[in-house]
């Protein structure tokens, strides 16, 4: 298993206990979906939002990965429900979201984190129609249904947050995945602010993050075979914060766009590369 996240699960409770008129959960009551959530950034975000007080449920479509993930939570104090799903198969993800909502009559905030390179070619013209469609319906369409299935309760109860998962690599092309990934995660942005404008009216927020390289296990091991060793510590000089993000540099900021604190930002993309990219 990759290494497990290090987010600072008891600032919250530490507050808290400071001053008890402050209660620092900021999704308590709150239902959110998180999905291909069973490691890396998801399940950073995922146990960053169950600190906060939502009641959380990952999906993944590795059922090891997600027994561990619910295991880990328990261990910090936490729970994460979870529910094994396909994100890149449309009837699959309808059924698994039809479940859950009927299970807990509404979802919230539904954090759109499936998604990778899927080890296609790095090169145009090495890519096949398959290795597009792959990368499109995991990382695009698998949002998009997602997204439909949660928008019609969300509208109905005047409140819903949705965050999409772009990439650097949608905004500023990327140095180990290549141009069907680079595409996908650039639709996700348009998507996000075509979303923000139409849902809005019915108290949806929806907003897009796009990290830079962050240190998953998966991704040093790509970094580490596209790039040498003096590239990768080339790119690290040209960041001014001179470090690649981390998991914890995501949940927070999921955190926050899924919560009453960002209730008037909606059609954000959100950067987080350390300023190697400005727009």
């Amino acid at each position: 298993m990759p290494p497990e996240p290090t987010i600072d699960y008891g600032a919250a409770d530490r507050i808290r206990e400071a001053d008890p008129s402050r209660d620092c959960r900021r999704l308590k009551g709150r239902v959110a979906l998180l999905t291909a959530a069973a490691r890396g950034i998801g399940l950073a975000s995922a146990l960053r939002l169950a600190g906060e007080g939502a009641t959380v449920c990952i999906t993944d479509r590795d059922e090891a990965a997600l027994r561990h993930a619910s295991e880990l939570a328990g261990t910090v104090g936490l729970a994460l429900l979870t529910a094994p799903m396909d994100s890149s198969n449309r009837a699959d993800v309808r059924r698994v979201i039809d479940g859950l909502l009927q299970q807990h009559d509404h979802i919230d905030v539904l954090v759109n984190n499936a998604g990778g390179s899927l080890h296609t070619p790095y090169h145009f013209m090495d890519e096949s129609d398959e290795h597009w469609k792959l990368v499109m319906d995991l990382n695009l369409m698998s949002a998009i249904w997602a997204s439909q299935a949660v928008v019609p309760a969300m509208a109905a109860r005047g409140y819903g947050r949705i965050v999409n998962f772009g990439s650097k690599a949608g905004r500023f092309g990327s140095l180990i995945a290549g141009p069907n990934y680079a595409a996908a995660k650039g639709a996700i942005a348009a998507l996000t602010r075509q979303m923000a404008m139409e849902f809005g009216p019915q108290g949806i927020t929806v907003n897009c993050i796009c990290p830079g390289v962050t240190m998953t296990a998966r991704t040093r091991d790509l970094w580490a075979e596209r790039r040498s060793a003096d590239d990768r510590e080339k790119v690290l000089q040209e960041i001014p914060m001179r470090r690649h993000c981390e998991v914890e540099d995501v949940a927070a900021s999921v955190a926050f766009l899924a919560s009453d604190d960002a209730s008037f930002v909606t059609g954000v993309t959100l950067d987080l590369n350390g300023g190697q990219g400005m727009a």
